[in-house]
């Protein structure tokens, strides 16, 4: 760079504002990192979710559960490929703060309905002939040191008696992608109605089906809950990106309260950093005036000013991302499960060094723009 030392040298003029404003681009750029981590991780499921599923729940709520039988039903539908149901158990394993999701699945049309989610074929066929056998993603296994072969317990909740139910870990899964929720736990439907009280067998959670295209998606819907209509277990039948939608929704605006706090850094970073670029314009306007004098261009002083503002904001975003690269892993620990995998992606990163530049280029625009038109006579006269 052409005028590198010119610029660090006018950089390192005030040490302590110089630091103080990097401390402040350190703090907003993680602050960025952190709330761009979270939004992703609560609508994931509506980003990632497959064109080709729906999600068949109770007309009432989720928590109303539907009858087995009408896997069949569903079965039969043209443009169905293939239906799964599932369960949320909610058991304790060792303490309440160890959560993680637990599902009573269909393990004979589990892989058919989600082949994202991958288990061996070796470890899916011992899970087959087990029936306290378990499938576990690869986060909660890494998380409580379980290996294929371990023996464990989780304590039912209390409205199916409270007991201590047994499980052999067969299994582990991988998602194929990163975002891929990998803290799952899976567990056969025989164990699960082999202990539960008389009046929940025999009745499933949610259904889940495969169509043969995403273009029957609409018509698919409809038709499942014609077929229940009038019935006393109605349903409500979504696609899979819809129900995560709704799901998300219930938690209120996570998105409009991110763009608010986001909006909020943006414009106190602006103010400080420009504050601080004015001030330092200021005191050099008779060194601006000797630049101009022995040839300098206005445009050259614009570009000074502007380099200045955007290197700290360049280096104070590197500072505040390294930090957040460190931290979310951890932030992640500390949740205990209660959000999906917190992933800080290069996309996030690029838009932090983004939004870095262009805050420094907007906080130096308005100084740059006065050192730009100074006039070396009336400059000099200050002298």
């Amino acid at each position: 760079m052409k005028f590198r030392r010119l610029i660090q040298a006018n950089l390192f003029r005030r040490k302590a504002r110089l630091f103080l404003t990097l401390g402040s681009f350190t703090v907003a750029l993680f602050l960025f990192a952190f709330l761009a981590v979270v939004r992703e991780a609560f609508t994931r499921g509506t980003d990632v979710a497959s064109a080709s599923r729906l999600v068949t729940i109770n007309r009432v709520s989720i928590i109303q559960p539907l009858p087995l039988s009408y896997r069949d039903k569903i079965a039969v539908l043209q443009g169905v490929q293939a239906v799964t149901h599932n369960n949320w158990f909610g058991g304790v394993y060792q303490d309440p703060k160890n959560f993680f999701p637990q599902f009573v699945i269909d393990p004979e049309n589990q892989r058919k309905v989600i082949p994202e989610l991958v288990v061996p074929d070796s470890q899916w066929d011992t899970f087959l002939k087990d029936r306290q056998g378990a499938i576990v993603g690869a986060r909660t296994a890494e998380r409580f040191g379980w290996k294929v072969g371990d023996r464990i317990a989780i304590r039912a909740p209390a409205y199916l008696g409270g007991q201590a139910w047994q499980f052999n870990i067969d299994g582990i899964y991988h998602g194929l992608q990163q975002t891929d929720d990998e803290s799952q736990f899976w567990f056969q439907w025989e164990y699960f109605e082999q202990n539960v009280p008389p009046t929940f067998k025999d009745m499933v959670g949610w259904y889940e089906v495969k169509l043969d295209s995403p273009d029957a998606a609409l018509r698919v819907g409809k038709a499942i809950d014609a077929e229940f209509a009038n019935s006393p277990y109605e349903t409500k039948t979504e696609t899979e990106s819809q129900f995560a939608a709704s799901w998300v929704n219930q938690m209120g605006n996570i998105k409009f309260l991110i763009l608010s706090i986001g909006s909020v850094v943006f414009f106190t970073l602006l103010l400080v950093t420009g504050n601080t670029m004015a001030i330092s314009v200021r005191e050099r306007t008779g060194e601006l005036a000797i630049l101009k004098a022995i040839g300098f261009k206005n445009g050259t002083v614009l570009i000074l000013v502007l380099a200045e503002a955007m290197a700290i904001a360049f280096v104070g975003a590197v500072l505040g991302l390294g930090l957040a690269t460190l931290a979310v892993p951890a932030l992640a620990i500390a949740l205990n499960g209660l959000l999906p995998n917190l992933v800080l992606s290069k996309s996030m990163i690029a838009g932090g060094i983004g939004f870095a530049l262009a805050t420094g280029a907007l906080s130096g625009l308005l100084p740059g723009i006065g050192a730009m038109r100074l006039q070396v006579a009336n400059a000099l006269r200050r002298i």
